[in-house]
């Protein structure tokens, strides 16, 4: 017997504004001298605000990504589909 696989729907900002965003907070991470990547990486596995710094609204503005679209993007992106 097997259960029947979860589809996730995409929803929310568009493609263009989730990197819009990620652009700015990667720009943010930055400037305070973390390493932007490793950051976001922690962000998204922990769903905790602390990886992202305050500088710039950064903090605020990631938190405007649902990070289930934000996983799809980036998979779709690095499979180049």
């Amino acid at each position: 017997m097997s259960d029947p696989t979860i589809e996730f729907a995409k929803q929310g900002h568009t493609e263009k504004n989730t990197k819009e965003i990620l652009l700015l907070v990667y720009d943010a991470l930055k400037e305070k001298n973390y390493n932007p990547t490793a950051q976001i990486v922690g962000y998204i596995l922990s769903e905790d605000p602390t990886y992202i710094t305050t500088h710039n609204n950064a903090r605020n503005l990631i938190r405007k990504i649902d990070r289930d679209d934000l996983l799809i993007m980036l998979v779709n992106n690095y499979l180049q589909k």
